[in-house]
């Protein structure tokens, strides 16, 4: 070996190491306070309501005196931001109440550290008794999804219809998993995720669930980046990772309230397969496929998976 061999080494053993603190430094993404995301991400109507110790983030909208109000439930990693365009379209003629889920949004990690989804249901209806709703459409996507028609099975007095937006609950077997979900999973990544995060992380998995990346603009992947930096976040997830289980879908028979099932075609975390096996299960439920959408169709296309809502809804009874 040549007697510059081992100073050349040196130099590249240094310049990677350089080259790693830069990215250390680049993508450090420490924690951000609540009172530091609120202003841009909680503006008015935004509210928030004390439950258990927690402040959760909601927004309740449209007239008062709706006697069916439309309770949509985001999914894993997301906010009730997801449903803006429905909420803008449904606002003038329902009360529609959004919220940020514990573990996500700003509503952040609850104190037990359980993301199970018995303490999920018994949140929600903690949730809508204390705003004195009885009965409610209850529309889910993903995560939310199976709160849903869990809630539908645990509480069914308070479910008059429901929606399952690419919904979870079955033991599927994804095509793709978000690049987010896959640290979360992974013993020594998911440990430098609680410091470092990088930008381009989050964007490369709000890509992969959506049918049409041309749709992902940065204003999208910066409301996903900076509520996944609220403190506490990052564990919740790790924590709801670690308790994902299926749900008891071998009771989906025991539903009997109108169901509407939405599907993105292009879904390839929860593949459309399974909207099919909701609709085989649900009597009497209704599936619509969107063949461009991923998996989450109300947020990737509002207008379309809307128009689907909104001829189902007549046949909801208050």
């Amino acid at each position: 070996m040549s007697s510059r061999a081992p100073e050349f080494l040196l130099k590249a053993v240094g310049i990677l190491l350089m080259l790693a603190a830069l990215a250390f430094a680049i993508s450090k993404a420490p924690d951000r306070s609540l009172d530091s995301l609120v202003a841009r991400w909680a503006p008015p109507p935004s509210d928030f309501i004390e439950l258990d110790g927690q402040l959760v983030h909601y927004r309740d909208q449209g007239p008062s005196g709706d006697p069916l109000p439309l309770v949509l439930i985001h999914g894993t990693g997301a906010s009730l931001h997801t449903w803006e365009g429905w909420v803008a379209g449904l606002t003038p003629t329902r009360r529609v109440i959004s919220f940020d889920l514990p573990g996500f949004g700003l509503t952040g990690p609850n104190a037990d550290n359980d993301y199970s989804d018995p303490r999920y249901i018994a949140f929600v209806r903690q949730f809508l008794a204390r705003l004195g709703v009885g009965r409610a459409i209850v529309i889910g996507n993903s995560l939310g999804g199976e709160i849903a028609w869990q809630l539908a099975l645990a509480d069914p007095t308070r479910v008059a219809g429901l929606v399952l937006v690419d919904a979870a609950g079955f033991d599927f077997v994804s095509e793709s998993v978000p690049l987010g979900f896959h640290i979360a999973r992974t013993p020594v990544l998911r440990e430098a995720m609680r410091w470092v995060l990088p930008r381009r992380a989050i964007e490369d998995s709000v890509l992969d669930v959506y049918g049409d990346p041309g749709k992902v603009s940065a204003a999208l992947v910066d409301r996903y980046y900076e509520l996944t930096l609220r403190e506490g976040n990052r564990v919740a997830l790790m924590r709801r990772m670690d308790q994902l289980a299926p749900g008891p879908v071998q009771r989906l028979p025991e539903i009997r309230v109108p169901t509407l099932i939405l599907w993105g075609g292009k879904d390839r975390l929860i593949p459309p397969r399974w909207g099919r096996e909701f609709e085989k299960a649900i009597p009497g439920s209704r599936l619509v496929v969107f063949p461009g959408l991923g998996h989450v169709p109300q947020e990737e296309d509002p207008a379309a998976t809307l128009a689907a809502l909104r001829d189902w809804l007549p046949q909801v009874q208050p």
